[in-house]
């Protein structure tokens, strides 16, 4: 009450043009506190706000609460280079969708045509020659019940150096606890007790409650931003939360989650989209059996693209992907993102049992040419 009462005298003995500039302290001080949904949400209420929430500072700090990454200077540079913290915000705090991968037809999908030629199979060449691995950036954060335990930045795409190197016609992959050596813990990430983990006193209880998969899967968030430094273009392509995983696999102490994303790929492969795949993989290394808390320690955590059949696409057509990515259409509404990565899915499930079918015909096809055969040839001997 009386800081009301101060704050009123206050206003009431100053001068008029100073009325203004208090306001606009005080709508600072509101703003600043705001998430980024919610000030995007304020700045379209008056003209004072929409102002005031032009100010880099408040994006600066709405981006360091989400991505705890973006705290380091290198990182700020970067951002700044390729447009401040506020267009960064909006470019990726948005998922990328997909909308029309339901539409697209998969019947000349089978098999790449024969009769195409290098350049129509890797893409456009001239576009390739364009863009360089050490173009893009990966900004990966990592929470679990909203507490950051993860925050890793990674220059480049490892072991791409030359273009005529093995990386543009391999599979295309990124292990990022393998490019982590130059970080004081390799880059291992460890939960225990003292982050949320439920304690388990065995694996054998564990298998039967699965209480500790549960924590996981509903408390893990993945955030792995890309940025391409020479277009100034940035995007997120994880989906915040696991899409699926896989308990007690491939030993019982470990567990395996997959985030993702569909990405573009018109004019680059047949299928015209691909999922963008992050495998997170943790290993429990303690339990109060032990006699200390329980604990796990990540063993991956890699990033890599898919084609419809399940294939690896490969770094030459993996960069003209991520560059179409970061340009297309994206939602805050992460219920879109779900339906869009379902969506390949069943049309990825839908190929598979089609491809089984012509096997199977093919198959039969087979021995029914062979049982004639047979046949014709008993027939003429006898």
């Amino acid at each position: 009450m009386f800081y009301d009462n101060h704050r009123i005298i206050v206003m009431a003995v100053a001068p008029a043009e100073s009325i203004a500039s208090l306001s606009n302290d005080l709508f600072y001080d509101i703003l600043r506190r705001l998430d980024g949904p919610t000030l995007a949400c304020a700045a379209c209420t008056c003209a004072s706000f929409c102002s005031i929430s032009k100010e880099e500072i408040l994006w600066e700090n709405v981006c360091s609460s989400m991505w705890p990454s973006t705290n380091r200077e290198d990182v700020k540079i970067l951002i700044s280079f390729i447009g401040g913290f506020r267009k960064f915000y909006a470019d990726c705090f948005p998922l990328i969708v997909i909308k029309e991968v339901g539409e697209y037809q998969w019947n000349s999908y089978h098999e790449y045509p024969d009769d195409w030629t290098e350049a129509e199979y890797y893409g456009d060449m001239n576009e390739l020659e364009s863009i360089s691995p050490s173009d893009f950036v990966s900004i990966v954060d990592i929470k679990f019940k909203e507490k950051p335990i993860c925050s890793k930045v990674l220059w480049g795409i490892p072991n791409a150096n030359g273009y005529n190197g093995w990386f543009y016609n391999c599979p295309f992959r990124i292990d990022l606890l393998s490019c982590a050596d130059r970080d004081d813990n390799n880059g291992v990430v460890t939960l225990s007790v003292s982050d949320g983990l439920p304690p388990i006193t065995s694996m054998e209880r564990e298998k039967k409650d699965g209480k500790l998969w549960r924590e996981l899967r509903d408390g893990l968030l993945l955030s792995w931003i890309i940025v391409n430094k020479k277009i100034k273009q940035s995007a997120n392509l994880a989906s915040w939360s696991p899409l699926d995983g896989q308990r007690h696999w491939p030993t019982e102490k470990d567990f395996v989650f997959r985030f993702g994303s569909v990405l573009p790929a018109e004019d680059v492969l047949p299928s015209q989209v691909v999922q963008c795949i992050f495998i997170m993989k943790f290993r429990v290394v303690h339990t109060e059996q032990e006699g200390v808390q329980t604990t796990l320690r990540s063993t991956e955590l890699s990033m890599q693209l898919e084609d419809m059949e399940g294939a690896h696409v490969n770094g030459r057509n993996s960069l003209l992907i991520l560059k179409k990515a970061l340009s297309c259409r994206r939602s805050t509404n992460y219920s879109e993102v779900l339906e869009s990565c379902l969506a390949y899915s069943k049309m990825q499930n839908k190929l598979k049992e089609e491809k089984i079918r012509n096997e199977s015909r093919i198959d039969t096809i087979c021995i029914l040419s062979s049982i004639v055969a047979v046949m014709t040839f008993w027939y003429y001997v006898l």
